[in-house]
Formats: C-alpha cells, structure tokens, sequence
C-alpha cells in the first residue's frame, strides 16, 4: 500500500515524498489508519519495520488540528536517550511542512542541557520524547503539566519493562488523563507488556 492511499494530509504526504517514501511497511499500514481513528493499540513488530514511522505520521496529522497552547499534547516514553534522538530527528522530517513541536527530553547529557529541557517544557511542546526517568525528574521540580495529555506512547514496551521503568512508567501514565488514546510499540511481547 502507498502512504497516499491512507487519510493523511497533503502535508505530510509532501513531507514523505520529499524524504522518498512511498510504500508502507505492513506495521504502518495496519496501524495509520487505527491510531487516525483514535483507537488505543498494541502493536508487535520486529526492529526496523517503520514503527516510529506507524505512529508519527497519524500523530503529526492529529496534533496539527489542535488549539495551540503551552501544554504538553502527547508523550512519547522510550527506553534510552539515543531512541529520543532519533525519534525526535524523525519528528522533525515528517513534520517539516507542519507547524507540530516536538522536545527530547533525556538524560546522558549536562547540566546545560538539563536547563534547555526545563526552559523548554515550561514554554510547552505539542510532543514530548522522554526517557521515563528524566521526565520523572522535571516533572518532581512540578512544572510540568500532562493533565492534557491527548496520546501516550510506550515505545520498546518491551526494552522499557527489562530495564525496570515499570514504576516509573506507572506514575508517569497516572498523571495523564483516563481519556487518552494510549498506543504501545514492541519487538516482543512478553506477558508483563500484554497485561
């Protein structure tokens, strides 16, 4: 299936014709159109399947018709600093003819960087890529605010769960509202993510 059969918006049709994407991965086509319709989803593919690309894209569409304001709209959590790089470096392809702002917020950096986040978080950002442990710090400083929350993303849930961020993830997720679309995003699925 080509991306420009699915209900995205010319914007970012340009942007993946820019960056010369055109056929969907499987993980893609399944799940576009079901994250658009704001249905929750558990979704297993192995690594380099396009599984960033599967909720980015519905997720750029649906940010760009939203209020702009000063809160945080959706949260992507992921296991490692590197991930929130890349994944936040992707947000800024797919979502270069859109006016959507996305931040990484992580850890494996200074005090400086630390600082950027902050100032960054207090100034809001419609997509928040974190690590669960640096948002766990910023939001313990109590400026930031996921009581508008519209989508919540685990991404490697299953990365996440071996590394121990359970509890952290649980408190995260408990400061977002019960209305949230929530999507997941694994390699495997081991019992701990399908509970």
């Amino acid at each position: 299936m080509r991306f420009d059969e699915l209900r995205l918006s010319d914007d970012i049709l340009d942007a993946l014709d820019a960056m010369h994407f055109e056929e969907c991965t499987p993980i893609q086509e399944q799940s576009i159109d079901l994250i658009l319709d704001g249905n929750d989803l558990i979704a297993c593919a192995q690594t380099g399947t396009g599984k960033t690309a599967a909720y980015l894209l519905p997720l750029i569409d649906l940010l760009a018709d939203t209020e702009a304001d000063s809160k945080v709209k959706c949260v992507v959590m992921v296991p490692t600093h590197e991930l929130a790089r890349q994944i936040d470096q992707q947000m800024e392809g797919f979502s270069y003819y859109i006016p959507v702002s996305s931040l990484a917020i992580h850890g494996g950096n200074d005090g400086k960087a630390f600082a950027q986040q902050q100032h960054a978080l207090r100034q809001g950002a419609d997509m928040v890529i974190a690590t669960p442990g640096r948002l766990l710090a910023h939001m313990s400083m109590g400026y930031v605010d996921l009581s508008k929350v519209q989508v919540l993303i685990l991404d490697e849930a299953d990365r996440m769960l071996d590394m121990g961020f359970y509890d952290d993830i649980m408190q995260i997720v408990a400061q977002t509202p019960s209305t949230r679309q929530t999507l997941m995003f694994s390699a495997t699925m081991p019992p701990k993510i399908k509970q």
